[in-house]
């Protein structure tokens, strides 16, 4: 594999130390060949890591730094993933309505690059802008579209990010019980792939544990999340019809 296939997959396995040491060599590597788009993958990891660890200024500013170096190439498929992580520091921090056009101005880019994948990873994102902003319906429907592309187009790396969404759903929802049933789901479909959420994703599902603990009771909770550890996530969304 190349650096950006083994940063991606040590990071979703969530090796932050590896992440840091295989990024910092290679920002030396890329400025000294001229190669801006190993720096800029590099940059994107280490805002990436920064963010896990609950430092969003830091991780704005190394998304910045990497967006500068994108910028300066020339080569707009640089610009792809710092402004994806630009996005969703405005999201991990509250700014919703400035996330939801910088979502919107990403899934631009990404469809004019003609990157569907990523295009639909956007507009997962988008919904969760609006689920945040109260626009249920607007958001259920964003997901409700993104899980049927996920399912139809085989993209098994996304599949346990649908269950998060069904999951944040069934809590803004008020049933407590279905959300507790899709963490399970979820954590299951994580383990299976030996990945952990992204950084804003593992926000939004660790505000959904907490307060399906609160809605049904700990003992509650335990029991309809491991009825969800044993359901297929096709299965899952089928019974729910969210």
């Amino acid at each position: 594999m190349n650096f950006s296939e083994n940063v991606r997959s040590a990071f979703r396995r969530g090796e932050t130390d590896a992440v840091v040491r295989m990024s910092e060599a290679e920002i030396e590597r890329a400025q000294a060949a001229g190669d801006p788009a190993g720096e800029v993958e590099a940059r994107y990891s280490l805002a990436r890591v920064a963010i896990r660890g609950g430092d969003l200024p830091g991780g704005e500013a190394r998304a910045g730094e990497a967006l500068d170096v994108a910028l300066r190439s020339g080569d707009r498929r640089l610009e792809e993933r710092p402004r994806h992580v630009l996005a969703g520091v405005a999201r991990m921090s509250g700014d919703l309505l400035r996330a939801r056009d910088l979502y919107r101005d990403s899934i631009a880019l990404n469809e004019s690059l003609d990157q569907p994948e990523t295009v639909s990873s956007e507009y997962h994102n988008l919904a969760f802008c609006e689920l945040g902003l109260g626009n249920l319906d607007v958001a259920r429907k964003l997901f409700a579209d993104g899980r049927e592309r996920v399912f139809r187009n085989g993209w098994a790396d996304f599949v346990p990010y649908v269950c998060v969404a069904g999951a944040a759903l069934a809590s803004a929802e008020g049933d407590h019980a279905q959300a507790a049933r899709m963490i399970g789901v979820t954590d299951a479909a994580f383990a299976s792939l030996g990945q952990v959420p992204d950084p804003d994703d593992a926000a939004d599902l660790a505000k959904t544990r907490a307060a399906a603990i609160e809605g049904l009771g700990p003992a509650a909770f335990d029991e309809e999340y491991a009825r969800g550890r044993l359901l297929d996530p096709r299965a899952a969304f089928a019974d729910d019809r969210r």
